[in-house]
């Protein structure tokens, strides 16, 4: 009696021990003939991998849950939170509870009288900074790359990304223009007396 056929499609005759690949039609309506396989021989197809239960073990570990090296024999008891787990989910859970709040009480406080005057200044206010922010920024940029264009001049030898730098000179005025805002630094006495009338 034929035993299983193996991946390749070897079958054993228990009986004899002869192995071979049975006979078969062809798509054509062909007889292949049986092929006799000389003992000892394995095909690649019927050689099991080895597998390195440390590698194999490292590849699963985010799969695992565990992820200790080797562990997945053991039996399985119910899944432990680790602490760093846990204070995040805690952290996120906290976010989820003040963001909800702060949606709910935003909503109670649109319907009350007057009360949505204090977010419409404050909502008004920020894209001010936000623009000044943006300023200073240019400013700072334009300024270390006047310095670095004064080095260039006089004689000094620059790397690669600080002569980019030397080049957007005149893209970083451009950019403050569109703000409107000048190159120079305004003083704190004068920043709300230039700033004005440059806006409206």
């Amino acid at each position: 009696m034929p035993s299983e056929p193996t991946k390749s499609g070897i079958v054993t005759d228990e009986a004899s021990g002869d192995r071979q690949i049975p006979e078969s039609v062809r798509a054509d309506g062909s007889t292949r003939k049986a092929i006799k396989i000389r003992p000892g021989y394995r095909p690649p197809e019927d050689v099991e991998l080895y597998k390195n239960r440390t590698a194999e073990g490292f590849r699963n570990r985010g799969k695992t849950g565990g992820g200790v090296i080797g562990a997945e024999g053991l039996k399985k008891t119910q899944p432990v939170e680790t602490p760093a787990a846990s204070a995040a989910s805690n952290k996120n859970a906290k976010r989820r509870e003040a963001r909800k709040k702060a949606k709910d009480s935003d909503q109670s406080s649109s319907t009350a009288p007057g009360a949505d005057s204090k977010p419409a200044q404050e909502e008004e206010a920020d894209p001010e900074v936000e623009k000044e922010r943006k300023a200073r920024n240019l400013r700072k940029k334009l300024k270390q790359a006047r310095e670095l264009k004064n080095k260039k001049e006089g004689g000094e030898a620059l790397l690669p990304e600080q002569i980019a730098k030397v080049i957007k000179i005149n893209e970083l005025v451009r950019e403050l223009a569109a703000l409107g805002f000048t190159e120079e630094e305004p003083t704190a006495s004068t920043d709300k007396t230039t700033d004005k009338p440059q806006d409206g």
